[in-house]
């Protein structure tokens, strides 16, 4: 491993993590479902991470605010503009491969 310190480590998984969160809002195209089957995590996780991570430090984060950190908008507004109805065959592969929580 590199000799990084903890500061630089820490700057660039936030680079990372904002890299992230700014290509799944320019992949709108990306359904939820879709990440779900495949990678096992979704905007939402993403969002529910952010809350847990900001509650442990002791920062109050609704869920939807933190959704609206993830999706760059409101949640019910990116819904209505990009969420499709899963198909048969997403809904199939997601109770398939759920995790369980």
């Amino acid at each position: 491993m590199s000799n990084l310190t903890d500061d630089q480590r820490i700057a660039l998984e936030a680079a990372v993590f904002r890299r992230l969160v700014e290509h799944l809002r320019t992949r709108s195209d990306v359904q939820n479902i879709d990440l779900m089957n495949l990678a096992g995590f979704c905007r939402n996780c993403l969002s529910n991470w952010y809350r847990e991570a900001a509650e442990a430090s002791g920062e109050e984060l609704s869920k939807e605010e933190s959704r609206e950190i993830i999706y760059g908008e409101p949640y019910a507004e990116w819904q209505a503009k990009h969420q499709r109805e899963a198909s048969d065959a997403q809904k199939a592969a997601f109770e398939t491969n759920k995790p369980a929580h």
